[in-house]
């Protein structure tokens, strides 16, 4: 079992000031075996990579700040308090256009958190 407190995740200082910090919080260390989680920190004016899961399906909790999620090019605005489900094969992006920072939980299938990622070249 793991308890998480979402309160420490929005105090929690960057380790990574200015940038993109996203560590993995749920593995198998902690006996998920299916299942994977992560914090995510997006700097002021940054963005996940445009990118699909070909297996994985995702639940991101924004728990500070807002950003738009774009999935299948279509924008969507995400802010503290929201819950997305991303079903596997949808190309989506997190962008923070703020000048704040945002930052959110993210639960998934298919872990760990690089299996699976398939990178969506914009032409």
């Amino acid at each position: 079992m793991k308890k998480f407190k979402v309160g420490e995740y929005v105090n929690m200082a960057n380790p990574t000031p200015g940038q993109i910090y996203r560590p993995e919080i749920l593995t198998n260390e902690h006996d998920a075996k299916d299942m994977g989680g992560m914090f995510g920190v997006l700097a002021p004016h940054s963005q996940v990579p445009y990118h699909y899961h070909e297996k994985r399906e995702s639940i991101i909790m924004a728990i500070s700040g807002k950003a738009t999620e774009v999935m299948n090019g279509e924008e969507f605005p995400f802010e503290e308090g929201d819950v997305i489900f991303i079903p596997a094969k949808m190309k989506h992006t997190t962008i923070n256009r703020s000048d704040n920072e945002f930052r959110y939980l993210e639960f998934f299938t298919n872990p760990p958190v690089t299996n699976d990622f398939v990178e969506v070249k914009e032409s």
